[in-house]
């Protein structure tokens, strides 16, 4: 009885031990999951727009990233008070869709802050409506200089300003001695903006600009085979393309169709356009064959490989149609504006969020009811502020704008783009960015690496030919006869060919071929039919200023009545009677006038005699006068000494004991 009832006792406290230990170990789980619900209950939502273009890839690439940013921030920071919450809306590719997608935002949902919108045009008008609700507009794809944060105080460029690009096109362009290039760029504030800081660009290296094509985004194909067709009647053969993708796509093929990337011709590809090369359609890349272009450089970082990782993954789960196009700086941008924004957003989490609306009367606009955010100037000091290293780089803003300095330059080749070397403003062109002992600026093409140009073409194009279509200039010369060195008009009877020669002909022909580019030009005789003059030189001034002539040839001098009609050149000549006389020099400065009384073969004679002399009389002498004994060396000394001494005194006979 005992035994049974010990035995129950020890099963009691058996299960109470269990119990009791099942408690400790499930005590600190309540706790966590406690504790992450009080967590979950004290956060703070944070409202922030995104505006984008869903059926565009740049904002399909904004739209798979933004997420994603939102997601790793807070596994990385699950402690912070603050939560972003996402209100996206589509701008569909309008200026109109995005004013309203972002008036809808901060009338509707009061949101703290707006992502986007993507375009410069679009983001021209949503900046205004920023301005107004105190609300921020981080825009990671608005690339055109005409917007600053001078204008819009609210405006956050999480990107490069199309204009910090120039310096390295202009460095390219200088490097391979082009002397003029023109610019092709799309009839928008996004192809507009950075046309001014190019043209300024060129102007330092003393580039001409003697083109501007402008393309209207909705311009039909027939409309850009007409540009190009103009383009090819030109001489220039440097183009710098600044357009949108979409545009990009028909251009480039349209290129290649009527033979404008043949050997000779250079197409340089801005910075918005070859980030996108790999989001173009291969087709369009195949049209682009031996393009130069140049890209923000992305340093590579094991966060970076992790989330390319995971961005590729997630798009084949989904089955996206852009796939195969890869991530790029776009894509990157965004991620980082979401991360700065969130920050931000921390710094002031303890700050009442709240939107101040104004009193309206009835029949009010939507504009006019626009509520003023509380916290809008605090948190765009935060953002401006923030500092941290992002996917792209350095996330670093000054004036309101990502700074990032260093282009990578790319030469279309294949499927895709070769890297040949990179950009700095501190270096200018390198072949390596850790390149030791680099201190200088440099545009040395030997920095660059092998390049394939249009054609397939490894010799670099000259930037310039002749244009088939071409106007020559048609060069006045004087026919005259007597004194010809200075011009000479002659023909031959059996081929009637006129040929023009003479001094001032060599001095105009050298001068045009110094020029940098090519002008085609044809002397004309001023003569009659007979071949005779048809006029004196004045006649032949005024005929330039009827514009029979473009420019006129000769020993023309320059005089009052002259000029009144034409502009002369500097003269390289002086006109006026001279004479021409012979220099003699004043030979009694010479140290060797005492040789002039005799000439050279009467001196070599005198001192052949001398020589002479000297041995007869050491061969009559050494035999009985001591002074001609002796070694070999003193017997010449006397010999020499002897001759040369009779110059001055006269020797004593010379005798010998007998």
């Amino acid at each position: 009885m005992k035994s049974k009832v010990e035995s129950s006792w020890s099963l009691k406290m058996k299960n109470s031990a269990q119990l009791l230990f099942s408690s400790f170990l499930l005590l600190p789980l309540i706790l966590f999951l406690g504790g992450s619900v009080m967590a979950q209950n004290t956060t703070v939502s944070f409202n922030v727009g995104v505006v984008l273009d869903f059926d565009t890839w740049v904002g399909k690439m904004g739209l798979s990233c933004i997420p994603m940013a939102l997601s790793d921030f807070y596994a990385a920071h699950s402690f912070y008070k603050t939560r972003l919450v996402l209100h996206t809306r589509d701008s569909k590719k309008d200026v109109v869709g995005a004013a309203s997608a972002a008036l809808d935002l901060l009338k509707n949902v009061e949101v703290q802050a707006i992502i986007g919108p993507e375009t410069s045009a679009q983001a021209n008008f949503v900046l205004d409506l920023g301005d107004k609700a105190q609300v921020p507009i981080v825009s990671f794809s608005a690339t055109s200089p005409s917007l600053s944060s001078k204008q819009n105080s609210y405006f956050i460029r999480a990107a490069q300003n199309d204009s910090s690009q120039v310096k390295a096109i202009s460095a390219i362009v200088q490097a391979f001695g082009w002397r003029e290039a023109v610019p092709i760029y799309e009839d928008t504030d996004y192809g507009n903006g950075v046309i001014p800081y190019l043209t300024d660009a060129f102007q330092e290296i003393d580039t001409r600009v003697p083109y501007r094509s402008v393309i209207s985004p909705s311009a039909t194909d027939d409309e850009i085979l007409a540009e190009l067709y103009k383009l090819m009647t030109m001489q220039t053969r440097v183009f710098i393309v600044h357009m949108s993708r979409s545009l990009c796509s028909r251009f480039f093929p349209k290129v290649k169709e009527v033979g404008m990337m043949d050997e000779g011709y250079v197409w340089i590809i801005t910075d918005g356009l070859t980030n996108l090369l790999n989001s173009m359609d291969p087709t369009v890349i195949d049209s682009m064959q031996g393009v130069l272009g140049l890209r923000t450089y992305v340093p590579k970082s094991k966060d970076l490989d992790n989330f390319t990782a995971r961005w590729r993954k997630k798009l084949q789960q989904n089955n996206t149609d852009f796939e195969r196009s890869g991530l790029n700086i776009f894509g990157l941008w965004a991620y980082d504006s979401v991360w700065a924004l969130a920050k931000a957003a921390e710094k002031i989490g303890g700050t009442t969020i709240s939107f101040q609306n104004p009193e309206v009367a009835e029949n009010t606009t939507d504009l006019a009811a626009i509520g003023v955010s509380q916290i809008g100037p605090k948190l765009l000091q935060a953002v401006l502020r923030t500092r941290f290293r992002g996917l792209s780089g350095e996330f670093n803003l000054l004036h309101g704008q990502l700074q990032s300095t260093v282009f990578q330059l790319v030469n279309v080749i294949g499927n895709g783009a070769r890297e040949i070397g990179f950009w700095t403003p501190l270096n200018g062109i390198v072949r390596e960015l850790n390149a030791n002992g680099m201190n200088k600026y440099t545009t040395s093409i030997s920095n660059l690496r092998a390049i394939i140009w249009p054609g397939e073409s490894t010799t670099a194009p000259k930037g310039w030919v002749i244009p088939t279509s071409g106007k020559k200039l048609r060069i006045g010369v004087p026919v005259k006869d007597g004194f010809s060195e200075f011009v000479k008009v002659t023909r031959d009877p059996s081929t009637n060919v006129t040929t023009v020669t003479g001094y001032c002909i060599d001095v105009f022909d050298a001068v045009m071929k110094a020029l940098p580019y090519a002008v085609p030009y044809e002397y004309i005789p001023f003569a009659n039919s007979d071949g005779k003059s048809a006029g004196t030189y004045n006649d032949l001034v005024y005929q330039v200023f009827l514009q029979n002539y473009d420019a006129a040839v000769g020993d023309t001098t320059i005089i009052a009545n002259r000029s009144q009609y034409v502009d002369f050149t500097l003269p390289y000549t002086e006109s006026g009677v001279s004479m021409i006389v012979p220099v003699k020099d004043d030979e009694r400065k010479n140290a060797w006038i005492f040789l002039k009384p005799l000439s050279r073969n009467l001196w070599l004679t005198s001192g052949a005699f001398f020589i002479y002399t000297g041995f007869v009389i050491w061969v009559l002498e050494h035999r009985i006068n001591d002074d001609f004994r002796g070694p070999l060396g003193h017997q010449l000394g006397t010999i020499f000494w002897f001759s040369f001494s009779t110059l001055v005194f006269a020797h004593s006979n010379f005798s010998s004991p007998l």
